[in-house]
């Protein structure tokens, strides 16, 4: 008799090579997997944007407290409204609109599970129209391809520009894009770049998007955790030269993702997305699937209202010393490269120069190896479409991040190619021995 997999076609996904099937999560345990438990060194978690286990990004009390007030008051047991509590949407609202030239109202907020929720929604919207292609960043956050496999919704791939702080290629947007072309996505700021868009860059987006007759799509999950010289600039600001879906969540700026509490935004003051039916179909995708928890939804108006900016100086300070240490230790390491100094969000993308390495394949099989060598786990580039690039997470305390960072820089001698470790020992004696002959 047949068994299942025979009769009915179904075969294991091997390996981490289909862009469509990657995950976060899946390439996290694949590489948990490989970690050597007879090392007893702590593990360093460089590939993964979750810093909240660390004392240093714990969140403000004002966020516990307001979660402890929405459960004893005992009338948040309740199921929500598929678009989420009237004053969840409302505060949300609010809080952005401190940064709009226009005011959103309550019912331009969707109350998402965590912005991978709003990117399940904005995916789907777009699939449901016959042909249609989106235009994804390369690099992204991989989940994006995954959601548009799943909905059968054919996606295109516009290069960022690391030599220019990763902006977007806008004349590669312009080739890919045809008449069957709906939407782009930027992530800004960046995520896996670390990047931060100027005014400027972001006008520039808006008026290409607009010639060729497309929405924008703006993952802001990372909104306002910047720390370099761009401030941070919501692509809102231009939805009356293009519309414009906005996802965010409370998840990375109030540092806890795992209250998944996120938000889908409609900016469209011209209506546009109110006449083509959008909004329509991100009601009817709301009605079948879950909601944030009653409660959480209910602390969002006390959590916005209530954090004082210190809180949010005190995160992005940290994230820019973070940052440094990261950008510094990496040039110390020859066969990786920084093209960007990171900005703004949690990484900075770095590539792999293989030729200086032995017994490394790709970024792949060099994070595989790296965490069982040294319990270090970096996110191989694959993952978020780049091949031998690794993404580098430096939101972790200041001692892990040295820790790790050193840790990467012997994994990356112990492989280094033996006649690069000779010519550079030989400069290095040379180098010594001309001191010693000035003294």
């Amino acid at each position: 008799m047949e068994s299942g997999t025979k009769k009915w076609g179904f075969q294991a996904k091997k390996g981490m090579r289909s862009t469509a099937s990657i995950s976060v999560r899946g390439v996290l345990n694949r590489l948990a997997e490989s970690l050597n438990k007879e090392d007893k060194r702590e593990v360093i978690p460089l590939a993964h944007g979750d810093p909240s286990a660390f004392p240093c990004f714990r969140t403000t009390p004002v966020a516990d407290e307001a979660i402890f007030d929405a459960v004893r008051s005992a009338k948040n047991n309740h199921y929500a409204p598929t678009v989420g509590l009237l004053p969840a949407r409302r505060a949300a609202a609010d809080y952005l609109n401190r940064d709009l030239p226009y005011k959103l109202s309550p019912d331009d907020v969707f109350l998402t599970l965590g912005c991978i929720q709003a990117i399940e929604i904005a995916v789907a919207v777009l699939a449901a129209i016959p042909g249609a292609n989106v235009l994804l960043p390369r690099p992204c956050f991989p989940y994006y391809e995954t959601r548009a496999a799943h909905s059968c919704l054919d996606v295109r791939h516009f290069d960022l520009l690391p030599e220019k702080g990763w902006e977007v290629d806008l004349e590669a947007v312009e080739a890919l894009a045809d008449e069957n072309t709906v939407a782009m996505v930027i992530i800004n700021p960046g995520n896996p770049c670390g990047s931060v868009y100027s005014y400027q860059h972001l006008e520039k987006v808006a008026e290409t998007a607009r010639k060729l007759g497309i929405m924008v799509i703006s993952d802001e999950v990372y909104g306002h955790l910047t720390f370099g010289s761009t401030p941070f600039v919501p692509m809102g600001v231009f939805a009356s030269t293009v519309p414009v879906l906005t996802l965010g969540s409370i998840s990375k700026r109030w540092i806890v993702p795992g209250w998944r509490m996120g938000w889908l935004v409609t900016n469209d003051p011209d209506g546009i997305l109110q006449d083509s039916g959008v909004v329509a179909s991100i009601k009817d995708y709301l009605n079948i699937s879950s909601d944030p928890p009653t409660f959480i939804q209910a602390a969002v108006p006390q959590i916005i209202e209530n954090t004082k900016d210190d809180f949010f100086s005190k995160i992005n300070n940290i994230l820019g010393e973070a940052a440094d240490i990261c950008y510094g230790k990496i040039q110390d390491i020859p066969c990786i490269i920084c093209p960007h100094k990171p900005e703004g969000s949690m990484f900075v993308m770095v590539k792999l120069n293989l030729t200086l390495l032995e017994g490394i394949d790709d970024d792949v099989d060099f994070c595989l190896k790296l965490a069982k060598e040294e319990s270090v786990m970096a996110l191989p580039g694959m993952a978020v479409g780049m091949k031998d690039w690794l993404r580098i997470t430096f939101a972790v305390e200041a001692s892990a991040l040295e820790d790790g960072l050193e840790r990467l820089k012997v994994f990356c001698q112990r492989h280094a190619k033996k006649h690069y470790s000779a010519n550079k020992n030989r400069l290095w004696r040379c180098t010594t021995s001309r001191r010693i002959s000035k003294v």
